[in-house]
């Protein structure tokens, strides 16, 4: 890997202030966003596709990671600072069912759900923890809806840090909470919302000097730039033209929209694809945005959604996230929680599984497909970001009827039988 901070350093995305990469800051002095700014000119010289491909199925660390095999990319930091279980590598999917029914004909879906704590979030967290332990700290911590505290936990543990997360009481799911628990870290359960969480922890870090390791983390966003660039490795760097996501806190969108910027100064592509952003109906504050142009911001402060893990009324990425839609000609769109568990249902019954949130890509991108956005003959890759087994209470109740305000019109429900043959020969009679 290259010297710790060779060609790279955070610049803010409003005014342009420069700032070394060593220091603990989330944002500028004028309260806009940091970039870490990669010298692209020095880059341009010191990678390429052969190169990525070369690295393809090392054994060992830095580049059997998914996410370190694009180290330049990423953070130029000296090797015995990284801190990785590895991540990445995830798989690329492809059912003609689900395509037919998004109303496309060629759909792939990237499942982030696959990395080491089941979800996209350790692809950001291998480098964040990386930098803090670099950094010398000693303390980490997040606000989290559940998918970022339980990476975090396992990161921080693995790099002898003390971990500390705030989470929403009572709104992060069962399958979340105990991977936090069992990682070890400091776990407060918050009276209120995402947000609330949010705000006090940020307020925490910059008393105490703790590392703050949420997506307003510009390093955070350098980590979940892996996803893009493997994905199109994948494709044999063949540009899709769309890439379809959810939308809570939008680091993906943001991260996703940087990373595809680079890639086309870089010469590794040739075009961007378009990126989609997609919201739940009741956590929508991106897309009502969007339909008005980003002329205002706006804030929910109860959002609410089955989808936990994009229940988020005020996106930290969200100037960010703009960025990447304007760079990839982006759109927003919502989708119902009907709309939601319905393609989950879909996904999870082609042998694939997703958790809810994962769920509004497909189902995102069925609504674009049938309102003539994407079209039928476009090549459209949706990003599951989380595994099948983080939100395993609300899977339970789709499928037993128990969702409010949800039609469960593809449940599987259980079949209480007596103890018999003859009751199974029943059951199967139907079935086969």
């Amino acid at each position: 890997m290259a010297e710790e901070g060779a060609d790279c350093r955070l610049e803010c995305i409003n005014c342009k202030a420069a700032y070394a990469l060593s220091d603990t800051r989330y944002q500028c002095e004028c309260g806009g966003m940091l970039d870490a700014l990669h010298d692209l000119t020095a880059l341009r010289g010191k990678v390429s596709r052969e190169l990525f491909a070369s690295r393809l199925g090392a054994k060992e660390l830095p580049y059997s990671s998914g996410v370190w095999r694009y180290g330049e990319l990423i953070l130029p930091i000296e090797d015995k600072f990284i801190v990785s279980r590895p991540e990445g590598n995830t798989n690329l999917y492809r059912r003609r069912n689900l395509s037919a029914w998004v109303g496309v004909e060629n759909m792939a879906l990237k499942h982030e759900g696959e990395n080491p704590t089941g979800s996209f979030k350790d692809r950001g967290m291998t480098v964040g923890v990386t930098q803090a332990k670099a950094l010398g700290c000693k303390v980490v911590a997040c606000a989290s809806t559940g998918n970022t505290s339980s990476s975090l936990a396992a990161y921080g543990a693995l790099g002898g840090l003390e971990v500390l997360v705030f989470v929403p009481q009572g709104k992060i799911s069962l399958g979340k909470l105990s991977q936090t628990l069992a990682y070890g870290a400091t776990t407060l359960e918050v009276r209120g919302s995402f947000d609330t969480a949010m705000r006090l922890v940020r307020e925490v870090c910059a008393r105490y000097g703790v590392y703050l390791l949420n997506s307003v983390n510009p390093l955070r966003i350098e980590g979940q730039k892996s996803t893009v660039i493997e994905l199109l490795q994948q494709l044999n760097w063949e540009v899709p033209d769309w890439i379809v996501l959810p939308a809570g806190n939008l680091g993906n969108v943001s991260a996703f929209g940087k990373a595809l910027h680079e890639l086309k100064e870089l010469g590794l592509i040739d075009r961007l694809p378009r990126l989609a952003a997609i919201q739940a109906h009741g956590a929508n504050p991106f897309w009502q945005s969007f339909v008005d142009d980003f002329q205002r911001r706006v804030r929910i402060t109860t959002p609410e959604t089955v989808a936990t893990a994009i229940r988020i009324g005020n996106p930290v990425s969200y100037e960010k996230a703009i960025r990447g839609l304007r760079w990839t000609e982006g759109v927003a769109a919502e989708v119902t929680d009907e709309e939601i568990m319905e393609a989950k249902a879909r996904v999870d019954a082609a042998g694939i599984g997703c958790e809810p949130a994962s769920a509004s890509s497909v189902a995102g991108a069925r609504k674009l497909a049938q309102e003539g956005v994407i079209k039928r003959g476009d090549m459209v890759v949706g990003i599951l970001t989380g595994h099948i087994l983080k939100d395993p209470e609300t899977t339970i109740a789709y499928h037993q009827g128990g969702l409010v305000g949800v039609s469960s019109r593809q449940a599987n429900r259980p079949i209480v039988i007596e103890p018999t043959l003859q009751a199974v020969e029943k059951i199967l009679e139907v079935k086969l």
